[in-house]
């Protein structure tokens, strides 16, 4: 397809600009700046504002980001991302495929209730001990099993954004091993996204327990790498949400990969210093809270010293 229809496009998006070589020079939708300073090289497939040094190596990201779902799928049959026979379905509104979805154990008891077993003795010393409270057991909804495949076992449910139970967490309460036990289903989930606010700070921490020791809006990652495709870091960057990063220290260089991800976004990043403690877990919700108040920010330059230390 031609360079024509091409620039065409970003015209549509980005709004009137001029030539400089073989560039072409907007105004740039980050930093607003007055003057048009974001170059966009459409031969090479790059952009960089000269203002805020926002770049990449990927003009559909500005498509994506500025653009509607409509011009992005323009965007990519001009740039032959997609077949050019499905060109009649190309607008249709795609459908989200349906989430995995779970029920509790059998044997589930709920915590919350007011008329508890003495089986629940056990798990709510447990609980007492790691200084979750009964505010917390309400919030988090936190269960457990005494017997069954889950036996001897806090339960911590996940809820889609629909309200329907999409993971677990199963954590020994006493000498059951291993210590966790969690059901076999993807855990490429946003965990608890029924309660989550995108509007404001989103904190990524390793676990259920550290979530909730970090308050609301804290999302465990469950382990996981945060691929570009999955769905939390998905919301992330639909969102543009701040993020506040308080992974384990024995996760330093996935976390080293996640921000790099996340700044390639233009994601905005603080880091929470956890050492001493193994995890936030392990930590009191005011210490934490004094932790989040000091977190440093994290820019691209920052990131390059951070890395450069950590490789020494």
């Amino acid at each position: 397809m031609s360079r024509q229809s091409k620039l065409n496009l970003l015209a549509d998006i980005l709004g009137w600009h001029y030539s400089a070589g073989s560039e072409y020079v907007f105004h740039c939708k980050f930093c607003n700046h007055h003057k048009k300073k974001l170059s966009v090289n459409i031969e090479k497939n790059k952009f960089k504002c000269w203002i805020c040094d926002t770049s990449g190596n990927d003009i559909r990201y500005l498509i994506r980001r500025f653009g509607s779902r409509a011009q992005t799928d323009q965007w990519d049959v001009l740039t032959n991302r997609v077949n050019l026979s499905g060109f009649d379905n190309l607008f249709e509104e795609e459908k989200e495929p349906a989430e995995e979805t779970l029920k509790l154990p059998n044997e589930f008891v709920s915590l919350a209730n007011s008329n508890l077993p003495y089986s629940a003795l056990a798990p709510k010393q447990y609980l007492r001990a790691r200084g979750i409270t009964k505010e917390d057991i309400l919030k988090w909804k936190i269960g457990y099993c005494s017997t069954g495949e889950y036996e001897g076992r806090i339960v911590i449910p996940s809820f889609n954004k629909d309200g329907y139970v999409n993971y677990f967490i199963g954590r020994s309460y006493g000498d059951k091993f291993p210590r966790y036990k969690n059901p076999p289903a993807s855990k490429d989930i946003v965990f608890n996204h029924l309660y989550i606010d995108w509007t404001k700070d989103i904190i990524l921490v390793e676990g259920a327990f550290d979530a909730i020791v970090a308050g609301s809006n804290a999302i465990p990652i469950l382990g996981s790498t945060l691929r570009e495709e999955g769905k939390l870091f998905q919301e992330i960057v639909k969102n543009n949400s701040t993020i506040y990063m308080a992974l384990d220290p024995d996760m330093d260089k996935k976390a080293r990969n996640l921000i790099k991800k996340l700044l390639s976004y233009n994601i905005k990043i603080h880091k929470i210093d956890v050492l001493p403690y193994a995890d936030v877990g392990e930590m009191t919700k005011e210490e934490f809270a004094n932790r989040k108040e000091a977190a440093s920010f994290l820019n691209k330059e920052d990131y390059l010293l951070y890395e450069a230390i950590n490789s020494l």
